[in-house]
């Protein structure tokens, strides 16, 4: 064989190995698996969280601005929708490239008898209301809340809730269960039977994403949420242009409410990160 035919081979070889492991990583990056996780997979500013939670392991991964020991820092929670991940939900939302001075949270869900799909809890999600699955998610916030407090310089007053479609009606549990903890909240493609108590609800600035052609939460079903909502802050009836696609309803309570209505289907919209980041960040500048 000629040197020429060595080299070549040898590229082939090198080049055969750079495919595979790239994709080996892609791969993990699409599955969300516990490689992708790995603290050397991860990006800067990140580390996995592990913790046990009544015995039971639970992780996510945690994104922290540098100076999140030595200031008053915002905490943003980030929960997947049914059969998701926690990485694939940090993919999505990106909370920490739109928002970079908050601390972002992508917390794994355990497998979950889902309410519209998946009956038979095959697939990770959160618990659908207080008292289900033993409280073991609104005990894994609580958890990573005193984790965070311990180890970072947690602003208590900013802290804030997202999800997509399950992790949006998990955004609404905490909004009904942790009213003193989450300063705002931004659900998408999500409802809760719950707030047809619109008691068990305080005001809360909220903001509510939805598709008027979903076909998994139906239109019709988010926007009484919606409707329920604006009764709750004790919105105006009249709303003004806050964003393409948003209306802002002022509130008489300071808890304003924000609906982001687009034309899409159950999908996570690619322009709903900055929305959300946007809102969040003008609830955070008007805490005193």
């Amino acid at each position: 064989m000629s040197r020429n035919q060595d080299t070549e081979t040898g590229l082939k070889v090198a080049d055969m190995k750079r495919l595979s492991f790239l994709s080996i990583f892609l791969a993990a990056l699409a599955l969300g698996s516990s490689a992708c996780l790995a603290q050397g997979l991860l990006p800067a500013g990140f580390h996995k969280l592990e913790l046990t939670v009544d015995g039971v392991a639970r992780t996510g991964f945690v994104y922290t601005p540098v100076k999140a020991k030595e200031e008053p820092t915002p905490v943003v929670f980030v929960f997947h929708g049914h059969g998701g991940t926690a990485f694939q939900a940090g993919r999505s939302f990106a909370m920490h490239k739109h928002w970079p001075e908050a601390i972002s949270v992508y917390l794994q869900g355990l497998n979950t008898p889902g309410k519209l799909t998946d009956p038979e809890g095959k697939k990770p999600g959160w618990q659908h209301g207080a008292g289900a699955e033993g409280d073991r998610d609104l005990k894994l916030f609580d958890a990573v809340m005193a984790n965070l407090k311990e180890n970072h310089k947690v602003d208590a007053k900013r802290v804030f809730s997202t999800g997509h479609s399950n992790g949006g009606g998990f955004t609404y549990l905490l909004w009904q269960t942790r009213p003193d903890v989450l300063c705002a909240v931004a659900p998408s493609a999500a409802a809760s039977a719950r707030m047809a108590d619109a008691a068990a609800f305080k005001p809360k600035p909220a903001m509510h994403l939805a598709g008027t052609n979903d076909e998994l939460v139906k239109y019709a079903w988010q926007e009484m949420a919606m409707n329920r909502i604006k009764q709750i802050n004790q919105c105006e009836a009249e709303g003004k242009t806050w964003a393409k696609d948003c209306t802002l309803f002022p509130s008489k309570v300071g808890a304003p409410f924000v609906a982001f209505i687009h034309q899409g289907t159950h999908k996570f919209p690619d322009e709903a990160p900055a929305l959300i980041a946007k809102f969040f960040k003008e609830q955070a500048a008007a805490v005193k």
